[in-house]
């Protein structure tokens, strides 16, 4: 896992390009790690995530598919219960970052990879990019977001046409299906990601990380629910610094 932080955007690299960024045990750690650290830096105000070399991320680690496999038959339960709180630990951190995600999709993003992209706010994708929540056919079903992302993306029934097949979306349909949110092209993925990253991160990061938190909760929450969090989101924005600044510069541009 690789991490740079350049003009408030960190971005964060999966760097395992032999085996197509494929989600390792101590790849996932580096990644826990790296997202509680970006989360609780204010100098950092958006992150963009990608993948080394051709892929995004194929997916779990088959390595550990084998050793699972290879456990004796009355840990695999617990085993198999012990590493789902790590999957969905990581992908808490990351739907839940305090400011704007973007994943910046350079190529295959299958199974696990797929959800984590979807984890993000907002998808770029490059030309070579493509999808598939390919759980199926090792008779698993989508465990890293997927049954929650994919269908506010994409509608339920085709979230189920999807899952239910595992095939691969590539990057003209992702866009029509809103899988992806913009394509790019390969040399410029990272760049656009990144000014985009920066485009969402300007206004106040009190405000950005109040309303966030809301947006995600809003489709699940009454109308009622989403007014009162608003209010008392609202209620710590008039005491934050962002807002008095902002304000008495405006006043001060009007005259007042």
């Amino acid at each position: 896992m690789l991490k740079s932080v350049a003009d408030g955007v960190a971005t964060l690299t999966l760097n395992r390009p032999d085996k197509r960024n494929a989600m390792s045990d101590d790849m996932r750690t580096a990644f826990i790690d790296h997202l509680a650290e970006i989360a609780a830096d204010r100098s950092v105000r958006a992150l963009v995530l990608t993948g080394a070399g051709k892929g995004f991320c194929a997916g779990g680690d088959i390595a550990g598919v084998k050793r699972r496999m290879e456990a004796p038959a009355g840990e695999v339960g617990f085993n198999g219960w012990s590493r789902q709180q790590r999957v969905h630990h990581t992908v808490s951190l990351l739907v839940n970052m305090p400011k704007p995600t973007i994943a910046a999709v350079n190529g295959a993003a299958a199974g696990l990879g797929a959800d984590t992209a979807l984890a993000c706010d907002f998808v770029i994708a490059g030309p070579h990019a493509h999808f598939a929540w390919s759980y199926i056919q090792r008779g698993l079903i989508p465990d890293g977001g997927g049954m929650y992302f994919l269908p506010r993306r994409v509608g339920l029934a085709r979230a189920k046409e999807l899952i239910f097949t595992g095939r691969r979306v590539n990057v003209d349909e992702a866009l029509a299906l809103g899988i992806a949110d913009r394509v790019s092209s390969s040399e410029t993925l990272l760049d656009e990601a990144q000014a985009w990253a920066r485009e969402l991160s300007q206004g106040s990061g009190t405000a950005l990380a109040l309303g966030k938190m809301i947006l995600n909760r809003s489709l699940e929450s009454s109308a009622e629910e989403i007014f009162q969090r608003a209010s008392q989101s609202q209620g710590i924005c008039y005491t934050s610094s962002e807002h008095r600044e902002s304000v008495l510069a405006f006043l001060a541009k009007m005259g007042a």
